[in-house]
């Protein structure tokens, strides 16, 4: 995602002291646009638009960095090696429906199939398309409803595979585009399938403690 100019006046940032996660950024008197988003490229924080609405994530805490960065580094080793496309982190968003009602996710990892990769001059802005393969790592203060819209949002945007990471409880839950569900324990391995052939992950890998010296 490119780096734009620093956002003008009328875009200053005004948030409630106390909020649940995500932050919902008050509407400058309208609803927010994909150009507005687009002023924040860049900045410290990540934002999704939906609909209207800016949200603003919270930091990662550094165990839902850490699975992020476990999962995300084995696709990217698999998925090189197979030639099969690319893998993206949360810094470039999505843009899974069109305006006005436009929606924008930055997915925590994230798999595009090769023949799916618009072309370099098309990389200046957000693509639009849905990730192959969405991974979410979940954190404890997202609720139930927040969770569902974005994997309604991935779906209905044509994901094929999604993967909800809970590192509290060491479970994964898979969504898939025919309407299959599937949880996930420690001791089982996620399988890419079709999306990702052949890709197959121990989630005990996943879910291993570091040790300390």
């Amino acid at each position: 995602m490119n780096t734009l100019l620093r956002p003008p006046a009328t875009l200053t940032l005004t948030l409630p002291l106390v909020a649940a996660e995500p932050i919902i950024v008050p509407r400058p008197g309208r609803p927010w646009t994909v150009a507005d988003l687009q002023q924040f490229a860049g900045r410290e924080e990540r934002y999704e638009l939906v609909r209207g609405d800016l949200l603003m994530m919270s930091s990662a805490s550094p165990k839902q960095g850490r699975y992020a960065m476990r999962l995300g580094s084995a696709l990217q080793q698999y998925v090189e090696a197979h030639d099969l496309g690319e893998v993206y982190t949360a810094e470039p968003g999505f843009q899974l429906q069109p305006e006005p009602d436009a929606v924008v996710r930055a997915p925590d990892v994230a798999f595009v199939q090769k023949e799916r990769i618009p072309p370099p001059e098309d990389e200046s802005g957000f693509w639009s398309l849905a990730p192959d393969l969405v991974v979410e790592i979940i954190s404890p203060f997202e609720t139930a409803v927040q969770v569902q819209a974005k994997v309604q949002d991935y779906l209905t945007a044509g994901s094929r595979l999604i993967w909800l990471v809970y590192p509290e409880t060491h479970t994964v839950v898979e969504y898939r585009a025919a309407g299959a569900m599937r949880l996930y324990a420690s001791a089982d391995t996620l399988d890419g399938a079709d999306v990702v052939p052949g890709f197959q992950y121990p989630l005990a890998q996943l879910f291993r403690e570091t040790r300390r010296m």
